[in-house]
Parts: C-alpha cells; sequence; structure tokens
C-alpha cells in the first residue's frame, strides 16, 4: 500500500504581481534582499497589502503547510517510504517531495527553501510544476480518492483508515487553507468527500490522525 496525501489549494506562493509595490512587501523584501517575485506571501507580514486580495481568507499561511508537512514527514508510514506528499497550491503549483525526504523543522529555513523551489530551484528531493488539483489526481491515478471535507459524508477515522489501508495505492485529499471549503472545481475532481468531525479541523490535525489510522490498518492486514 501507497497512500498519496495532496494538501489542495495549500496557502503556499509568492507575493502575487498586484502585491508587489506594496509596502509592506516592499519592506520584507528591503530587509531580507530579495525581490518581490521571491517572497512567500505571509499574512503575518504582509496582512495590510492581502485586504483587497482576491480569496484573501484562503491565502498567506505557509506555516500552516510547513506544520502539516512536518505531522506527515515524522510518521512511521512516511518514513517506511509509504506515503507520497504532494503540495498542490492556491496558484496552481505543485510541490512534489521526493519519497522519505524530510523538511527543516525551522519555520524560517522551510521558508527560505520554499522561496526557492516556487523560484525554480527545488534541487534533487523537491519538484515543482503547473497542475490542478484534477491534473494531479489523473497523473498520480489513485485507485480510490478520498476528500477530508466538514461537507462530507459523515465517517470515523478508524472507518476511512481501513478503507484506504485496504487499496494498493490510495489518495486522500486534504485541503491546505485555514478557512473556507474546496472550489467547486476540486469538489468535481475529488468526487468522495468524507466528514470525520463537524468541526472544521486544521490540516495538520486531519493529516496526522489519518496516517495513524491508515498506519494501524495496514499493521493489521
Amino acid at each position: 500500500m501507497k497512500l498519496n496525501v495532496v494538501l489542495a489549494e495549500s496557502a503556499l506562493e509568492l507575493v502575487p504581481h498586484a502585491m508587489w509595490k506594496s509596502p509592506p512587501v516592499a519592506k520584507d523584501g528591503a530587509r531580507r534582499g530579495l525581490e518581490p517575485s521571491q517572497i512567500l506571501l505571509d499574512r503575518s507580514l504582509h496582512h495590510s497589502a492581502m485586504l483587497r486580495l482576491a480569496d484573501s481568507h484562503k491565502r498567506g499561511r505557509p506555516d500552516l503547510v510547513h506544520v502539516t508537512l512536518l505531522d506527515i514527514t515524522g510518521t512511521p508510514l512516511y518514513l517506511d517510504g509509504k506515503v507520497k506528499v504532494f503540495v498542490q497550491t492556491y496558484a496552481g503549483k505543485v510541490v512534489e517531495l521526493e519519497e522519505r525526504t524530510r523538511i527543516p523543522k525551522n519555520y524560517l529555513r522551510f521558508r527560505g527553501l520554499m522561496e526557492k523551489a516556487l523560484s525554480g530551484d527545488g534541487g534533487e528531493l523537491i519538484r515543482v510544476y503547473h497542475s490542478t488539483v484534477a491534473g494531479l489526481l489523473r497523473a498520480i491515478r489513485p485507485d480510490i480518492v478520498v476528500g477530508l471535507s466538514v461537507q462530507g459524508a459523515p465517517t470515523t477515522l478508524p472507518e476511512l483508515g481501513k478503507r484506504l489501508a485496504a487499496r494498493e495505492f490510495p489518495c486522500a485529499v486534504i485541503g491546505g487553507f485555514p478557512h473556507g471549503h474546496f472550489e467547486p472545481e476540486t469538489l468535481k475532481a475529488v468526487g468522495e468527500l468524507a466528514r470525520i468531525d463537524d468541526r472544521p479541523l486544521e490540516a495538520h490535525v486531519v493529516a496526522a490522525r489519518l496516517l495513524y489510522e491508515v498506519e494501524k490498518s495496514a499493521a493489521n492486514d
């Protein structure tokens, strides 16, 4: 069994062109010696410049993606090479990690790594390319796809873990954004949605708990 985990519409992107001349972005770039086009969009630094940005409530949270990746890549299932991770971003790019790749635990180092990767210098362990969720799923070709959302049909994590672990090449799609829901095109591509709690849980909580249940079920097969 190889579990594919897609963090969809993730709040991980470089500062969009419309914000390049805004004071918060210019100040951030000058402080770090970077051009605006090379900086990760970060609400904690660029909040005032993001107020008029489309879907701003879903964007500018690379820290959320960082924590989620740490939770995924620290699991025994991932370390055993049984998990493949894809970060599909709001801006329509995919950050694909090579198997067993560990990311920096320090956020500042992670930010620098992602800025380089999204600017075209991902090195040997990180591949970046353009794709929608639908295009990514066509490329992965999983034998089952389940999206995690409060809009989905109610299920329990043990039940979902068993379903995924019973397949050879399953895929779980988790929203990599802080607020809101999947876009219609993502919903169409995913098809099946599962709700594991009536409350909107953070991505890293969903990912960590799901991988634990898949790991338990796979061990019992």
